[in-house]
């Protein structure tokens, strides 16, 4: 009986034995991962070395240098045309705030050739008929405080080809003192200026006189460079 059994364990038809190993699996998946690693590790270097043996690492170099330098050059003319386009933007809104102010300029001269132009043809209507030369009109003489006077006086020469009158004019106060002596003058201050015409001009200043003088009229003359009267005007108050 032993004997059949011996022989049954030791012939083919014996039952199978398995062998397992008595190694966690933790440890076993560390094994396996550095044992992936290394051949990761070991087919990287082969393609580096592969890529350098064939000189296909040495190209993609120079070209990645070439592509810097070239990006480069771009960044620079890209920095220089904003530079461009900034100063010529600049430029651009300089040359339109010239453009406006010299519409406005222009405007505003031919505004004050129009207000000329308008008082011009008021004053010929302000002139008789036929009446030509030196003229002096539109006197406005106005006393605020005793010895104080302001005098306004246009001067005006008629004539189409009237030439440009240089000379002066002289004023004369005629009042009276202490009630009823008579007094005649000249102002202490602003009695004379130089006049210098072609059409028209304006004369437009203040007089002193002696406080207790009450004045009754003023005689403004115009004399030419030598001393000549050419206009005489007496304006009453």
């Amino acid at each position: 009986m032993r004997w059949k059994l011996l022989r049954r364990r030791l012939s083919v038809s014996a039952p199978r034995m398995t062998v397992r190993s008595h190694l966690p699996w933790p440890l076993r998946w560390v094994a396996a991962a550095l044992v992936l690693g290394f051949s990761a590790a070991l087919a990287l270097w082969a393609f580096e070395t592969g890529k350098g043996i064939a000189g296909l690492d040495r190209s993609d170099k120079q070209e990645l240098a070439q592509l810097r330098v070239e990006v480069q050059r771009l960044r620079s003319d890209n920095e220089r045309a904003a530079s461009v386009a900034n100063t010529s933007e600049s430029l651009l809104k300089a040359e339109r705030a010239a453009q406006e102010k010299l519409a406005q300029t222009v405007r505003q001269l031919e505004a004050e050739a129009q207000e000329l132009k308008t008082n011009l043809a008021f004053f010929e209507r302000l002139m008789p008929a036929g009446a030509e030369g030196l003229s002096v009109r539109g006197v406005r003489a106005d006393i605020k405080v005793p010895g104080r006077m302001r005098l306004q006086m246009l001067l005006m020469q008629s004539g189409r080809d009237a030439t440009e009158f240089v000379g002066r004019y002289d004023i004369t106060l005629v009042g009276v003192v202490a009630g009823n002596r008579p007094w005649t003058g000249a102002p202490q201050e602003g009695g004379k200026g130089d006049v210098r015409l072609r059409q028209y001009a304006r004369v437009d200043g203040n007089l002193s006189y002696p406080a207790e003088v009450t004045v009754r009229s003023v005689t403004i003359r115009l004399l030419d460079s030598r001393s000549t009267v050419r206009a005489t005007y007496t304006h009453r108050l």
